[in-house]
């Protein structure tokens, strides 16, 4: 083990490296926002998703404030544990030294992880939870040893309070296990003690799921209505090939886990991967969903391609080129290593009345400082009376994360918003006397209120398209009930 240690620490710092370089650029993305004002009301569970995006995003609260760099931390850390537990499968699994440079070689290739890993949101942690759960498989099958499957049961559970897809993954295994030595593992008391141990850990959210009439269900309704069902099924697969030569190993590791001798013991891991790739695939899920299965597959393709390469290691060093060279070219379109003029220049933007259409991710994390600062120059020109009864109201998460989290240095109130978790927090004052609508149109703000004022329609030349052109207002006289207006609402706040 210690002798593959300077590949690990070197590959490990040169995607630590690059991550940072990219964590730095740009501002926050609407989801980052949303998933930073959760932290602000812990809980067992949110309306969009598990418990621990909160957890951890008060935690980099408390170590570094709302720092962009302190918060991408976080999924940086993830994305480098990622890489660690990728090369340490490839050891684990009889690879040598060549085989654990290619398996570290394509986490640092492929380029989904690049955004994975800046951005925070659940998604990196969620591939951790993946990657460290395949791990302590593999040990088990090599080891027998039951501290791996509690390990793995703690592990499980962790993953289920990060990201509920990870239901997939126990449901690929227990196909899987089916398949190592006959499924003699469920003989066993231990598999169904580490079982009990994930939903002991589990627990809470499952509590809170049933507290709050599963708004789980009714997130995953709306997602599938809204997005998932205007996804062509063959996007899924065709997306995968975006990228050839990670791709190319992966489906090595694929083979040499469901045919290879020398690597039959782990055939539970390979069906278990395809069981779960299947399954995403059926259940129409967004590509990006399944990619917390290539790591293992990096390592087993490395493992094997590094046997038949064995007595000419010098060809590995030939498909470690082939693998990370064309994916250097595109590393800042996947994580902003560039300062923004330099990334239009490099993509060949244009402008188009003194507008330049940047990529989804890149327009989302432009626009929120300047929304903020023209609701904190509304707010300043109000009379003490009036901010002390005043309330802030925005359209989307989005908006309401960058008043909440980016609105703090300015001392702003705390916003309301009708959508997804925004509207389990309330509407705040429902007798204030002056509203700041933000974002919403002039129907909305014409249905609530008698007297509204335009400010300014808000625009930006990099902003993505529904956070340009949005209007700010000063609102007041409310005409309806609010309490029932908001509570009116709660069928629609994933819309």
């Amino acid at each position: 083990m210690k002798k593959y240690l300077p590949i690990i620490l070197v590959l490990s710092t040169f995607k630590f490296l690059i991550q940072w370089f990219g964590n730095r650029n740009y501002g926050f993305h609407r989801d980052e926002l949303l998933h930073l004002s959760v932290s602000e009301h812990l809980d067992w569970g949110f309306m969009e998703f598990p418990p621990m995006i909160g957890l951890i995003g008060k935690t980099a609260y408390l170590l570094f404030d709302y720092s962009l760099l302190g918060v991408r931390l976080f999924p940086t850390l993830a994305g480098v544990g990622i890489l660690i537990l990728c090369c340490l499968i490839a050891i684990e699994m009889g690879g040598k030294s060549k085989a654990v440079l290619l398996s570290g070689i394509c986490v640092l290739a492929f380029l989904p992880f690049y955004r994975n890993h800046t951005l925070f949101q659940p998604v990196a942690f969620d591939q951790f939870f993946w990657t460290l759960a395949f791990f302590l498989l593999i040990r088990f099958i090599n080891s027998q040893n039951r501290k791996y499957l509690l390990l793995l049961g703690i592990t499980f559970g962790l993953g289920l309070l990060t990201k509920y897809t990870i239901f997939v993954w126990a449901f690929g295994v227990f196909i899987g296990l089916f398949f190592h030595k006959r499924g003699a593992i469920f003989k066993s008391k231990w598999i169904y003690i580490s079982g009990f141990i994930s939903l002991f850990i589990f627990l809470p959210n499952l509590v809170w799921q049933i507290q709050h009439d599963y708004p789980l269900l009714k997130h995953l309704e709306a997602l599938k209505e809204y997005q998932l069902d205007e996804i062509n099924p063959m996007e899924f697969g065709l997306a995968q090939l975006d990228y050839p030569f990670t791709l190319a190993v992966s489906l090595v590791g694929l083979g040499a886990f469901l045919i290879d001798k020398n690597l039959k013991q782990y055939r539970a891991v390979g069906i278990a991967i395809l069981v779960s790739f299947c399954t995403m695939w059926l259940l129409n899920s967004k590509a990006y969903y399944v990619f917390a299965i290539y790591p293992v597959l990096f390592a087993g393709g490395a493992v094997k391609i590094g046997a038949v390469f064995s007595k000419k290691p010098a060809l590995v060093y030939i498909v470690v080129a082939v693998v990370l060279f064309p994916s250097i070219y595109s590393i800042p379109a996947a994580t902003p290593i560039l300062p923004i003029d330099d990334f239009v220049r490099y993509k060949d933007l244009q402008e188009d009345n003194g507008r330049i259409e940047l990529t989804g991710d890149y327009a989302d994390m432009f626009g929120w400082e300047e929304q903020v600062n023209l609701v904190d120059s509304v707010y300043r020109s109000l009379s003490s009376e009036e901010k002390a009864n005043c309330v802030i109201w925005a359209e989307n998460y989005g908006e309401a994360g960058a008043v909440k989290i980016l609105g703090k240095k300015y001392g702003l109130p705390n916003p309301i918003s009708r959508h997804g978790s925004f509207w389990t927090w309330g509407y705040g004052n429902k007798d204030a006397e002056v509203w700041i609508s933000l974002g919403n149109e002039q129907p909305s703000v014409e249905h609530v209120f008698e007297e509204i004022e335009l400010v300014k329609i808000i625009t930006h030349k990099y902003a993505i398209g529904e956070e340009n052109g949005i209007p700010l207002y000063i609102c007041r006289k409310p005409k309806i009930a609010i309490d029932k207006w908001w509570k009116a609402y709660e069928e629609h706040i994933f819309e």
